[in-house]
């Protein structure tokens, strides 16, 4: 006699449902075109005007046809995954990749109209005009003061001992840190603080009066009260140079700039205002970017 239950016969005999896997558009099934960025990559009165830039390593292409303008006074940041291309392509801007013998850049690379890659460009004037702020502080082995010196030595913008105390004093106050080392500018810089010693590379950077300064997370190594220190400085610095700096950290791009730049696998996928980018992007990559769920 057959004593199981109508309600467990039918429990075993239901079939089983069928569970579909959810599948979710993956950021590298999102096909690219070359060229083509969202939202506004030019600007009215641009300080680098930058057209169908490529960067190659060997035959490796890093950056696809990236144009894009940074306008005079604006800090705008380069944000993306790592291996995006963010800090080639800012490398680019003051030749930098020079150094690299398989590095080959292509396009249209232009500061107030002219080509920064001509042959004949002088690299060293072009450095002194776009200056460069490292991921690690890299203070010369050498004083406070002559680290803020060395460059107006090398270029003659003093002529006196007492021109270069006012531009070395000058710098250090842009760099905020004149009252913290005035008693003691002859102490070497390599004995100070993570976040004094990057502030001393802003200082020794912006004492040869660039037009731009360059920053390639310039924080990442800098604790939280440091970092603090250094994007007040950014803001301030806004008003006398073009910055442009690449970041790691949303919240800084957030913090600090006007506009924003998402770069993804060498292409430029998106520039905006900074609010927008991280309220209302214009690309599905941009906002799974922003929103975690990749990167």
């Amino acid at each position: 006699m057959n004593t199981m239950s109508s309600t467990t016969i039918n429990q075993v005999q239901a079939p089983e449902e069928k569970v579909m896997p959810v599948t979710e558009k993956k950021p590298e099934d999102t096909v690219l075109e070359e060229g083509v960025t969202v939202g506004t990559p030019f600007a009215d009165d641009p300080k680098f005007k930058l057209r169908d830039v490529e960067v190659f390593y060997g035959e490796s292409r890093a950056i696809k046809k990236i144009s894009l303008d940074i306008a005079r006074n604006e800090v705008i940041a380069f944000i993306g995954p790592s291996g995006c291309g963010k800090s080639t392509f800012l490398r680019c801007l003051n030749r930098m990749n020079d150094s690299i013998d398989i590095c080959r850049v292509k396009g249209g690379l232009l500061l107030d109209g002219q080509d920064i890659y001509d042959p004949k460009r002088d690299v060293v004037e072009l450095r002194a005009r776009v200056g460069m702020v490292f991921q690690k502080p890299n203070p010369f082995p050498k004083s406070i003061y002559d680290n803020v010196a060395y460059g107006p030595r090398i270029h003659g913008l003093a002529n006196r001992k007492s021109e270069l105390d006012d531009i070395v004093e000058s710098s250090l106050r842009k760099a905020g840190l004149w009252n913290e080392v005035k008693d003691r500018l002859d102490a070497m810089a390599t004995g100070m603080s993570g976040g004094q010693q990057q502030r001393l590379c802003i200082a020794r950077t912006i004492a040869v009066s660039p037009e731009v300064v360059l920053m390639d997370e310039p924080c990442s190594a800098l604790d939280p009260i440091a970092t603090a220190k250094v994007e007040e400085l950014i803001a301030e610095l806004s008003e006398s140079f073009t910055i442009v700096i690449v970041t790691h950290s949303m919240q800084q791009a957030a913090r600090v700039s006007n506009r924003t730049a998402y770069f993804h696998l060498g292409h430029l996928v998106e520039v905006n205002e900074t609010s927008k980018v991280f309220t209302t992007p214009e690309h599905e990559l941009t906002e799974s970017y922003i929103s975690g769920r990749f990167g």
